[in-house]
């Protein structure tokens, strides 16, 4: 008896949906900062044994969209609650119930079996502060199945995987048993990459930042990378790129030294930056930068 299926992470903008998802796949697939919105896409982790394939999926945060970049991220968000086997949906020891309630009565009313996932425990003073926050979550939810966990520190994943192997139904793998997710190479530059500009620069200028790699060339020892930074303004790409071009070779140094623990190998990084104007608003620019828009 072999048994697959689909783990969709979801819930609200940094609750840990994407350390909970690279804890659990045991890699580092999904990018994570301290600030909200750093999921955009829909991302596959997979994780196999002999007798199980567990396909993960980390989602973006649900939020309330101002553009319509923003509403991709809702839809795949949303897509989450229609394609699953198992839906996590995780939330944290500070997030109140009624942050989101349109979309957790949406996830209450999937039919899908559903965790209700309690991160970041440790913060919590006491154990009668966790029995508390059980009893309020089972209240709101109460077919879904409540584990408390840290996912920074592992505690409580073992238990976490053990529950939803019991609900996993019977299936052949869907991916090859020696894939770790459906994502191209290319895809974990472009995140890396966006990453360290979520936490080298401020307010406006991440959001406003696409990367596309347009060169990956893999030699035996070396890969060489040239990849585009996207703004949407001229002041952004002067930001960006820094006084005497500092800000930039300082976004290139933490990028190159993380796509190559990724890898293994050797990177030689070009990043060069250019101007796409207001490319969050528009659907021909957002559909060639890879994301998925209803019409």
């Amino acid at each position: 008896m072999h048994k697959a299926g689909f783990v969709n992470i979801i819930g609200n903008p940094n609750v840990g949906k994407s350390t909970l998802m690279n804890a659990l796949v045991g890699e580092r697939i999904s990018i994570i900062t301290s600030k909200s919105q750093t999921t955009r896409h829909r991302i596959m982790g997979i994780v196999n044994g002999d007798d199980f394939q567990i396909v993960y999926s980390d989602t973006p945060g649900v939020l309330k969209p101002n553009y319509r970049l923003q509403e991709s991220m809702l839809e795949a968000s949303e897509s989450a609650l229609t394609d699953a086997d198992v839906l996590l949906y995780v939330t944290d020891t500070i997030e109140t119930y009624n942050k989101n309630p349109e979309f957790l009565e949406k996830a209450k009313k999937s039919g899908i079996p559903t965790f209700l996932i309690i991160n970041k425990i440790d913060l919590l003073p006491d154990q009668k502060a966790l029995e508390d926050l059980v009893d309020m979550w089972h209240g709101v939810l109460p077919d879904a199945r409540i584990v408390p966990i840290c996912a920074r520190e592992k505690f409580g994943l073992d238990n976490l995987l053990t529950q939803i192997k019991e609900l996993l139904p019977e299936n052949p793998p869907y991916f090859d048993k020696d894939s770790l997710t459906d994502r191209p190479a290319r895809f974990f530059v472009t995140e890396i990459i966006r990453e360290k500009i979520l936490e080298i620069y401020d307010k406006e200028i991440p959001y406003s930042a696409e990367v596309v790699v347009e060169k990956f060339k893999e030699e035996d020892k070396i890969i060489h990378i040239n990849a585009v930074i996207y703004v949407e303004r001229e002041s952004q790409k002067g930001i960006i790129i820094g006084k005497g071009g500092s800000m930039l070779k300082k976004t290139g140094m933490a990028a190159r030294a993380d796509i190559e623990t990724f890898f293994e190998k050797k990177v030689f990084l070009e990043l060069f930056v250019k101007v796409e104007k207001d490319w969050r608003s528009r659907d021909r620019q957002l559909k060639n930068f890879g994301y998925q828009l209803k019409d």
